[in-house]
């Protein structure tokens, strides 16, 4: 019997001994820290040996670098979006373009060498802007010439890190030698050895393990029993370039701007006229001068004995030079994309500026396609330097700032022009598919407040209509016309329209039915309509007021606006 119980015991036990172990080497499998590398090819994604990864403060972002003979490149709407937006591409002169309050930096795509508009030249020690396809890519040591922010490459498995903002963070030390790894977790893969005595950024705190930075911008996880000494630092910013300031002629005083249609040479004997009515206006600007060609030559009505009348009335004059009233084939897309043609147009406006005696210049571009947007604003930069120099007051037009003409660039406007002016009216004009005001109260306010979400109130102007439309609806047509105040009063009083006051427009409206079924509209430009959109502007704060146009007013319109000049 014995000898039957005894191999049964035996096995027993050996079953519970192999079962021991088994369940040990689970355990440990389960607990023990897996070693698997990660594939850093694919953690930064790189595609190449010149693809770089680029970790923008403490994220990795989509956009990408590239390292080309030893230095590292960006392409230059990602460095316009990431580090400086006052870089431009001259696609039609092959440059790359950089212009400060004071002068204009030139480089010839794929070259080393630059030039700027004193006389100065330089080479660079690399390709400053190169072609890659129908990509422009900028050498980052050229980029920080004229920015800070600090950038550091890893050569091996490429990445750089990029850093523009020097916000607090909190950083730790490695107090045991340990793994970074992809995930939280003693499974995830490694993706790299981290040394005791090693810093790192801590990003966020878990339970048991914590995102951080390596020193060399690896970003992933390690237990918090390895981190020590957490502290929060103030990292110290980068500011090797220091920018140009960009002085303005700001007056010290409420500008009243009124804007004088000239169509010819002969309108300037309109001038007294013009003013006959107006009170403390302290600014006309003339319609004189129109871009005439693509090479940039000036077509003007200008004269000097207009300008030292209007000094004797103690009115300033600024200039206004457009680019809709020469030839039916000018091509503003054109005339803007060259540095040639630009600079013949800003020459020829400032040299006749100065000889009459102007006190400054008012750019009314408008219809200009989005595509041209950035050739545009290098336009006001580079005018700007020749203005500032010159002693003008540069003061730039804009539509009523919206999503689809945010183009214009209102923020940099701000920055290197004197006056941002607001054309607070066309609100509905010709070719509308409606009726309805020119300049209601809710619209001439939102673009005020949308103005000065970029601009200064220093620099803001809003000009205001002083005419109106007569709508008229007819089946499926619809027709206007625009008149003047003194027109449009003569036509509510012939046609009886009871006019009444429209809170949500801030005007007077009126409508009446003609015999032939025709439904005629109008929102009234009065003295009242006026009032209301002053006292918004008095509200807000900003620098002044114009209008288009002189001669189109009933004279009481002058008593509520030198209210709030005078106030």
């Amino acid at each position: 019997m014995k000898k039957k119980v005894l191999p049964a015991i035996f096995i027993i036990v050996l079953i519970f001994i192999i079962g021991g172990i088994y369940a040990g080497q689970i355990a440990m499998q389960h607990y023990s820290y897996s070693t698997e590398k990660a594939d850093l090819n694919s953690y930064f994604k790189i595609s190449d040996e010149q693809d770089t990864a680029i970790i923008l403060g403490n994220e990795m972002i989509s956009e990408r670098a590239k390292l080309i003979d030893g230095y590292y490149y960006m392409d230059f709407s990602t460095v316009q979006k990431l580090l400086n937006d006052r870089f431009y591409y001259g696609q039609a002169d092959n440059t790359l373009v950089y212009t400060t309050a004071s002068k204009i930096i030139t480089a010839e795509i794929d070259g080393k060498t630059w030039t700027d508009s004193d006389g100065a030249s330089g080479t660079e020690d690399y390709i400053i802007a190169k072609s890659d396809g129908d990509t422009i890519l900028l050498a980052l040591e050229y980029v920080k010439k004229y920015t800070n922010f600090f950038y550091e490459g890893f050569g091996e498995y490429n990445h750089i890190q990029l850093t523009t903002s020097w916000e607090d963070e909190n950083v730790a030390t490695i107090n045991k030698d340990t793994q970074l790894r992809l995930r939280g977790g003693v499974k995830s893969e490694v993706l790299r050895e981290l040394s005791k005595d090693d810093t790192v950024v801590v990003l966020e705190e878990l339970e048991n393990w914590s995102k951080v930075k390596s020193a060399d911008s690896y970003i992933g996880y390690v237990e918090n029993k390895r981190l020590s000494d957490i502290t929060t630092i103030s990292p110290i910013p980068v500011t090797d370039y220091v920018e140009e300031e960009y002085t303005s002629l700001l007056r010290d005083h409420k500008i009243n701007l009124g804007f004088h249609s000239i169509a010819g040479v002969g309108g300037n004997d309109t001038l007294l006229s013009s003013i006959q009515n107006a009170k403390s206006l302290n600014v006309i600007a003339p319609t004189w001068y129109t871009i005439a060609s693509e090479d940039g030559s000036i077509r003007s009505f200008a004269s000097a004995s207009y300008v030292k009348t209007a000094h004797e009335k103690g009115l300033e004059v600024w200039g206004v030079v457009d680019n809709f009233n020469g030839d039916l084939d000018f091509s503003t897309s054109e005339f803007l994309a060259h540095a040639s043609n630009r600079q013949n147009a800003i020459n020829a406006l400032v040299a006749e500026a100065l000889e009459i005696g102007l006190d400054g210049i008012n750019i009314d571009f408008e219809m200009i396609a989005s595509q041209d947007g950035q050739a545009y604003v290098e336009f006001i930069r580079e005018f700007s330097i020749a203005c500032r120099k010159a002693g003008l007051v540069l003061s730039i037009d804009n539509y009523v700032p919206m999503n689809f003409n945010d183009y214009y660039d209102l923020e940099e406007q701000g920055a290197v022009a004197d006056y941002v002016l607001i054309m607070g009216y066309d609100e509905h004009y010709a070719g509308s598919a409606e009726a309805g005001s020119v300049a209601s109260l809710t619209y001439v306010e939102n673009g005020i407040i949308n103005t000065l979400k970029e601009v200064d109130p220093s620099k803001v102007i809003n000009a205001l209509p002083f005419y109106t439309r007569i709508w008229h609806t007819s089946g499926n047509s619809l027709s206007s016309e625009a008149v003047g105040m003194q027109t449009a009063k003569e036509y509510v009083a012939n046609h009886n329209i009871e006019m009444t006051w429209d809170a949500n427009a801030g005007q007077n409206y009126g409508e009446y039915t003609s015999s032939d079924g025709t439904l005629n509209q109008i929102w009234m430009e009065d003295a009242e309509s006026i009032k209301a959109k002053l006292t918004a502007m008095k509200s807000n704060g900003i620098a002044g007021v114009a209008a288009w146009r002189l001669g189109y007013e009933t004279p009481d319109i002058w008593d509520v606006i030198a209210e709030f000049v005078n106030n």
